[in-house]
């Protein structure tokens, strides 16, 4: 178990996310797990259509600052074509592709992100009647990326929606405030309750250890804040699925270690002592033991295709299992060949105590 008081230095260049991670297609065994899912339709545009942009001019703030998002431009004999597959795509997203609604929504913007690996479009859609707006993201059908939302949405306390269609990926919006910007706007602030965040940010440096997931900095996920009995909670998401056991250094996968969290892992270490942060570790694999026993079946399915899969380098998986191994002190993972090999293997390390539990959780509950 790694304690939150560890921390790393990111500057090394050995420490870091790769800058540009390859885009990995999407195999014949999880496509067909997509369509037995509901995660796999037909849609009414793709990618590489809102890609043929005339131009693009960037997108400021309210501040006048570059957000590295761009807003492009197209032909005027193509936008309607366009908005047109852009509604009813949310349509699908949204309402299963009803449709009744399409007369009063429209596409307010569409937003290029020039910055990252996936390089996704922002779609606004807006309700003509009140001006609501909602947003969701078109990018390319990455494998990795649609791993980490699978995972995500079984193991998580969260669901997730998206879809597939070839080569295209729908993901919905989800909300939140980012972590750079909760940092700087409302970590100090007096109503934020640091022990309950320092908690969630516990638990969550938790989750995305044990199934694998990389590259949490603090722009790439998000705080949402709930009001409570006299105070609030919070749950800290993940936006960001691109690094879902890519890379090879152990580090990689704990939010504790990027240098962007340090005001997260400071007050964590301020508000909480050892015996808390073992309670909340052991808390939240409780948690994803319950959830990955009563999703056993799918997950089996998802990691059996995974194991099989290519979503990272022979080197990277190499250096990951080795240093897992040392890690879990279990030369098991040596054997590993993929990265739902180790994925799988690191589940089961970290929740087989609590899946032990489980029987008894469950015949306790009986009984009452």
């Amino acid at each position: 178990m790694i304690s939150i008081s560890e921390t790393g230095n990111e500057d090394r260049p050995d420490n870091k996310p790769s800058r540009k991670k390859p885009m990995f297609p999407v195999c014949e065994g999880l496509r067909n797990y997509l369509k037995k899912h509901g995660r796999d339709t037909t849609l009414p545009i793709t990618y590489q259509e809102l890609f043929q942009f005339t131009y693009s001019v960037p997108l400021k703030d309210k501040n006048g600052n570059d957000t590295l998002w761009e807003k492009p431009l197209y032909d005027m004999r193509e936008w309607e074509y366009i908005r047109d597959g852009l509604i009813k795509t949310y349509a699908i997203l949204k309402t299963e592709g009803d449709i009744r609604f399409a007369g009063h929504l429209d596409v307010a913007r569409i937003d290029y992100c020039t910055f990252g690996n996936s390089n996704p479009f922002r779609i606004r859609i807006i309700n003509k009647y009140n001006d609501n707006y909602d947003h969701y993201y078109i990018k390319i059908a990455d494998a990795s990326r649609i791993y980490g939302l699978e995972l995500e949405h079984i193991l998580s306390p969260n669901r997730i929606i998206f879809l597939t269609s070839q080569n295209t990926l729908v993901e919905e919006h989800i909300p939140g405030i980012p972590g750079d910007v909760f940092i700087t706007q409302m970590l100090n602030s007096p109503e934020t309750n640091k022990i309950r965040l320092a908690k969630e940010f516990v638990k969550f440096n938790e989750r995305c250890f044990i199934r694998l997931l990389g590259d949490m900095r603090s722009y790439n996920f998000v705080v949402n804040i709930t009001p409570d009995i006299e105070d609030y909670q919070y749950r800290i998401r993940c936006i960001d699925f691109d690094q879902q056991s890519y890379e090879g250094r152990k580090n990689l996968y704990l939010p504790q270690f990027f240098k962007d969290n340090f005001p997260f892992v400071d007050v964590s270490m301020k508000c909480l002592n050892k015996e808390s942060i073992d309670q909340y570790q052991t808390e939240e694999r409780t948690m994803m033991a319950l959830r990955l026993a009563s999703s056993r079946y799918r997950i089996k399915d998802l990691l059996d295709i995974m194991a099989k899969d290519n979503i990272s380098t022979p080197e990277k998986i190499k250096q990951l299992a080795i240093q897992l191994a040392e890690h879990h002190n279990s030369s098991a993972f040596l054997k590993c060949e993929s990265a739902g090999d180790l994925v799988k293997l690191n589940l089961k390390f970290m929740l087989r105590k609590n899946l032990k539990l489980i029987p008894k959780l469950q015949s306790r509950g009986k009984e009452k």
